[in-house]
């Protein structure tokens, strides 16, 4: 008990004293209740496992004072039609208060096909924003101060040249590149096995993604280089587990590759960010959140020998569970996300997207988009749950949970481990094929009747059609390909195609940095579709098997 009493005076009160200094954001509770900054579990074990907010391994939060310091990042994931109508949507949600832009591209971009290609028929801005060259994203970002907007771009097959295209803008603009804040998504791993918007083969997919570690710790300092997502693999229909255990096993082989490459650990892990799913079981979500930060801190402090803390820290964003919504009683994807989203608030999150009612039937209408900032803005200001640092930690059961859900991702990790790490689970199938199994026996529960699923499979209503739906235009693929045309008309062709030339000797050079070239290509005028024309000619397409 002595022990106890010491490590308390000498942990607890240093810890208090940094949340102390931060003025509360409310009065306190309405009798009049002025709640602590920081609560410890009732009994020694707890506590001393747990640790305190900002301090290894991290489970109560990755800043010591959390919310009451700052708020999460309030993203709004945003991108449809042309640069010109997502700009606008942009602007809009700057205006209501949304403190980060997160772009959503449409499949040919995210794939790396411009508007003129076959290919992309039927696909040009339907899910999110096309972009094909360096005038686009100075469209799509007009009259937003790059300097000062985190800007976060869910992309990963042409993450490379998606980033080298905001580099390039920032310099046209006269800013300095190290001043860029936000994140790439740039995991592939996960493509192969949960999206399917993959171009390249794993491997040369691994050197870009390594190579942008090198580019983001030199020019892009605040930039995060990569979104470890485990978001996509939990909407195909994986567990919470496998969401925990396949994630981590990516992060795991993310760092391995950089280490091969030579860079050092500390050089770039604290850069690392993730991405996760807010799905509907909500003490098991929170505890999700919590077992990753502390498995991910273990694995850089004991597998990787990391020396900084900073490189142990599992900084996410977190976005609400697109495959919860319904197309049936919409309104009530409200009350779905609302739990989602406080879900991953007391779980810790440092950045939020919320789903808006209306995107199980098509992309969000400006008004659902501003209820689902609401959402994020009524959790922050009025329900109180940032008033004190991890107001959930310690109770038995979301410990428990806590514990169960680390110990069953680090036997899923073992198992990845044994048979040659993740790049091998994703090329043999095994991770396509767990995910797989669990949604199949999800959506058996469902069609049963076990898994209750409200409007769906219970308490259904006949309702009218839903208007005021947002649609893109049929005529967008002729614009958007006389807005090619004109750009390659006013480009200088020739050096365009000398840097593109250039490229492709780089490419086949093992081992050599890309991404100043790509953003010398980009500078030079060259399209998404022509940069990876040049990659591919020497990289090959993946195949799926």
């Amino acid at each position: 008990m002595k022990d106890y009493r010491e490590w308390l005076e000498k942990k607890f009160q240093p810890a208090m004293d940094r949340v102390k200094g931060v003025s509360p954001r409310r009065p306190g509770t309405s009798s009049g209740k002025i709640p602590e900054p920081l609560y410890l579990p009732g009994d020694e074990e707890t506590a001393r496992r747990l640790g305190f907010p900002g301090e290894y391994p991290f489970v109560r939060g990755v800043y010591p004072s959390m919310y009451k310091g700052r708020l999460w990042t309030m993203r709004q994931y945003a991108g449809f039609s042309s640069a010109e109508e997502t700009n606008r949507r942009f602007r809009y949600l700057l205006e209501q208060g949304q403190t980060g832009l997160s772009v959503a591209f449409d499949l040919p971009t995210q794939i790396g096909f411009d508007p003129d290609d076959p290919v992309a028929n039927g696909e040009v801005g339907k899910v999110g924003v096309s972009i094909a060259t360096l005038d686009d994203l100075d469209q799509l970002l007009a009259e937003i101060p790059l300097e000062k907007v985190s800007i976060s771009m869910t992309i990963n097959a042409t993450a490379a040249i998606l980033l080298a295209m905001l580099v390039a803008l920032a310099r046209r603009r006269g800013v300095d590149p190290a001043a860029l804040r936000g994140t790439i998504q740039n995991d592939i791993l996960k493509e192969y096995v949960a999206r399917g918007t993959y171009r390249f083969p794993v491997m040369h997919s691994m050197r870009l993604i390594t190579d942008i570690f090198r580019f983001t710790r030199e020019s892009t300092p605040r930039f995060n280089p990569i979104s470890i997502s485990g978001y996509h693999m939990r909407e195909a229909g994986s567990t919470a587990v496998q969401e925990i255990a396949f994630t981590l096993s990516h992060g795991i082989a993310y760092v391995e590759a950089a280490l091969e490459a030579g860079l050092d650990v500390d050089s770039f892990a604290g850069r690392l960010s993730f991405f996760f799913n807010a799905h509907n079981n909500f003490f098991e979500e929170v505890a999700k959140f919590r077992a990753a930060r502390r498995l991910w801190a273990r694995i850089m402090k004991e597998r990787f020998l990391a020396r900084s803390e900073k490189s142990m820290t599992l900084r996410f964003h977190t976005q609400t569970a697109g495959s919860t919504l319904t197309a049936v009683q919409p309104e009530v994807n409200i009350v779905r996300v609302t739990l989602q989203a406080l879900a991953a608030v007391l779980g810790g999150t440092q950045s939020l997207h919320t789903n808006s009612m209306d995107e199980a039937l098509a992309l969000p209408s400006e008004k659902a988009a501003r209820i689902a900032l609401r959402t994020q803005q009524v959790i922050a200001h009025e329900s109180g749950v940032t008033d004190t640092v991890d107001p959930l930690g310690g109770g038995p059961y979301l410990e428990a949970l806590t514990d169960e859900l680390e110990a069953g991702a680090e036997t899923l990790i073992a198992k990845i481990d044994e048979m040659g790490g993740a790049v091998k689970a994703v090329e043999s199938g095994f991770t396509a094929a767990e995910i797989h199994r669990a949604a199949y026996k999800t959506q058996l529960a469902q069609e049963a009747g076990e898994e209750i699923v409200v409007g769906v499979n219970r308490f259904k209503i006949e309702e009218p059609p839903v208007e005021g739906l947002l649609r893109v235009v049929d005529s967008l693929r002729a614009e958007r390909i006389a807005s090619l045309e004109r750009f390659k008309t006013a480009r200088d062709n020739a050096a365009c195609e000398a840097r593109l030339d250039n490229l492709g000797v780089i490419a086949r050079q093992e081992g050599e940095p890309l991404m100043d070239a790509i953003v010398s290509v980009v500078e030079a005028g060259a399209t998404i579709g022509e940069i990876c024309t040049t990659l591919e000619k020497v990289f090959g397409r993946h195949k799926a098997r």
